[in-house]
């Protein structure tokens, strides 16, 4: 999200933040035809698994509030309607906000399913300042398959001058604290001890979620190539000029934060957690690495993101993810015209004194986002099948071959 953006919000939400609050529907603008039958996105069904969902927290060194979503034991017609809020971490005086709701069908605290052999675990990293229920879509449908969906609340706020350039480090430890949270919790008889294996895991994530996975899974921050690009972009119109203003002067304060002696020249130390099986970029911020860092990654990966996104931009962000990384097999999925924000939501209310504002986080110029939601959950579904449970027909789902969609450019590696 933008300076003017984020500034926009805020003035705004603190001038109208004592007016009465109205829910209304909302809908995403609407998308030409695309011609997309549901026979084309088999995984954007719903799953045979029921869903429960469970809060808890962990205190490490950073404590974390913990989201996890999971197949439950209990019969689907025992599913319950449940409202997720879409909520952004303004910081003080509003605090935690939620700008919009919407619907899911999960069971809180239902008993976790057992019946076969424990499931592959799933870290979603959710967008800088989001919180992890604004990808519950996402989280619930994964579930349903037979994944568990952990989402830790990375503990920042919407004030990237300050916070920014920090989580781009503290994010990345956060994943690997909850990776190491949940194999002890495994091995010594823990809430996730008999239904969860900690040894097949997928790390996904939205914007700087998107990076976090990234590095989780091996990319290396490369300050050669991170200053060769942001250099020139700095004080222009360039998309993603902006991040390059707030992060690149801080460069210095993330090594000393990481805990480096100085600025890597080249390469920074690898923190990618060799537990990681596969990951998943949604318009993940991929320009930290260039090509030498994201060559880094050794593992399967799906790149998907909006070609009209200026908040990451494609070719700062889904493109490289695709071209660079090293792994035997990998997906590009480029939304033709689709923007940032058309991974959350899906924003059915919106409080009416956020009407104004809502358009920023809950809608798109030329996509519906329930249609793109659909396309990405059965990319993401199919792609962590194949991934992690060596599923054969997801597999097969997501060889060129089958592709052929409506505003939608696709290509793979290894399928």
């Amino acid at each position: 999200m933008s300076k003017r953006k984020i500034i926009l919000l805020v003035v705004g939400l603190l001038s109208l933040i004592g007016a009465t609050i109205a829910l209304i529907p909302k809908n995403g603008a609407p998308m030409p035809a695309s011609g997309l039958r549901p026979q084309e996105l088999p995984y954007s069904v719903r799953g045979a698994y029921a869903v429960g969902i469970h809060e808890m927290a962990f205190a490490g060194e950073s404590p974390l509030e913990l989201t996890v979503w999971y197949p439950a034991s209990v019969n689907d017609e025992m599913q319950k309607s449940y409202s997720y809020p879409y909520m952004v971490k303004i910081g003080q005086p509003l605090g935690n906000l939620s700008i919009a709701s919407s619907t899911g069908q999960a069971i809180p605290d239902a008993t976790p399913d057992v019946s076969a052999e424990p499931h592959p675990l799933v870290i979603l990293s959710p967008g800088f300042s989001i919180g992890s229920t604004a990808y519950a879509w996402m989280a619930e449908h994964l579930a349903s398959y037979g994944f568990v969906v952990v989402s830790p609340d990375h503990q920042e706020t919407l004030d990237p001058q300050n916070q920014l350039w920090r989580t781009a480090v503290t994010r990345p430890q956060d994943i690997l604290s909850v990776c190491d949270y949940i194999d002890e919790q495994v091995q010594t008889g823990g809430f996730f001890t008999g239904w969860v294996d900690a040894q097949r895991v997928a790390v996904i994530g939205h914007s700087y979620g998107g990076y976090t996975a990234l590095v989780a899974a091996g990319a290396q921050i490369d300050t050669q190539s991170f200053t060769s690009l942001c250099q020139p972009a700095i004080g222009t119109d360039e998309p993603g000029a902006w991040l390059c203003e707030m992060l690149l002067p801080r460069a210095a304060d993330m090594a000393e934060l990481a805990g480096l002696d100085a600025l890597p020249a080249g390469l920074w130390p690898d923190q990618a957690d060799s537990r990681m099986d596969a990951v998943v970029s949604m318009a993940g911020d991929a320009f930290f690495f260039g090509q030498t860092g994201l060559a880094e990654i050794d593992v399967p990966v799906l790149a998907i993101g909006g070609t009209a996104d200026v908040d990451s931009p494609y070719l700062w962000s889904t493109y490289p993810a695709y071209v660079y990384t090293s792994g035997p097999r990998k997906i590009r999925v480029a939304l033709q015209g689709a923007e940032h924000m058309i991974f959350t939501g899906p924003c059915q209310r919106i409080p009416g004194y956020l009407q104004f504002f809502s358009g920023e986080f809950c809608s798109d110029t030329t996509w519906n986002r329930i249609q793109a939601q659909e396309l990405t959950k059965h990319f993401t579904t199919a792609f962590l099948l194949a991934e992690l449970d060596q599923d054969s027909d997801a597999a097969n789902a997501l060889s060129q071959g089958n592709i052929n969609l409506a505003n939608v450019e696709y290509e793979e590696t290894g399928y």
